[in-house]
């Protein structure tokens, strides 16, 4: 797989001015840093495939990831090539086949967890971000395997930072279906419903799912752990934990 992307790297923030008023209604004008935002179109063989607002960072992870949460794609080896052009605005995907129809997922292969991986990764997220800490307008996502902290990122949607944990993975050769994903986000049914197309067995969140989230993750075998904070978390399908681990 080829990966062309600009060498050169936009602004993920800027300083804006504001007009700060209390509730004294005295004003004064402060700054602060503000996400950029980035409007890009993903074409598949010069086709319109989907388009994503994001900011311009990991982008070809966010593309792949997309491709096979979207049930576009079931692998990397699928791909030929991403290309992504100087003004970040539009990106072309090659694949080595004619787009294949949506297949549904298989049921996912529960792996061994333990509280503690899941704590750990809630520590990661409330140690801060970058760009959170910066602007406090960002979702983050962390990619674990094997009690290993594998990657991290943000984005403005919850659902461009999983897409980009699940690119990196992708990218970098990281098989899927024996990692642990962590979002800062609300855990509603096509947020589980990326988890099980990308095949990845355990899927935690800050935050709470929906009913249907987890009707969806018990019908697929996934482990869905939700409110997953540094002191407590909650287990609302899948597999119990392995207390050796």
């Amino acid at each position: 797989m080829r990966i062309q992307e600009p060498l050169s790297k936009a602004p993920l923030t800027e300083t804006c001015k504001y007009t700060y008023i209390g509730r004294d209604e005295i004003c004064r004008t402060e700054q602060e840093q503000v996400l950029c935002e980035l409007h890009m179109k993903v074409q598949i063989s010069h086709m319109n495939a989907f388009s994503a607002v994001c900011i311009p960072e990991y982008l070809p992870e966010l593309i792949l990831g997309r491709l096979l949460t979207d049930g576009l794609i079931s692998s990397a080896d699928e791909v030929e090539e991403v290309r992504i052009d100087g003004s970040l605005k539009t990106a072309d995907v090659v694949l080595k086949e004619p787009l294949p129809s949506v297949k549904a997922p298989e049921p996912l292969t529960p792996i061994p967890w333990s509280p503690s991986q899941i704590f750990s990764l809630a520590d990661h997220f409330s140690d801060g971000m970058p760009l959170h800490s910066q602007t406090f307008a960002t979702h983050s996502c962390f990619l674990a395997r094997e009690g290993r902290l594998l990657f991290q990122c943000e984005d403005i949607g919850r659902h461009n930072a999983i897409d980009k944990a699940v690119g990196y993975a992708l990218r970098h050769e990281i098989p899927l279906g024996s990692c642990i994903l962590y979002s800062s986000g609300r855990a509603p049914r096509d947020m589980v419903w990326k988890a099980i197309r990308a095949g990845i067995p355990v899927f935690a969140s800050k935050a709470s799912p929906t009913a249907e989230a987890v009707m969806l993750a018990r019908q697929y075998h996934l482990t869905l752990i939700c409110a997953a904070r540094r002191d407590r978390m909650k287990l609302f399908a899948g597999a119990p934990w392995t207390s050796h681990l």
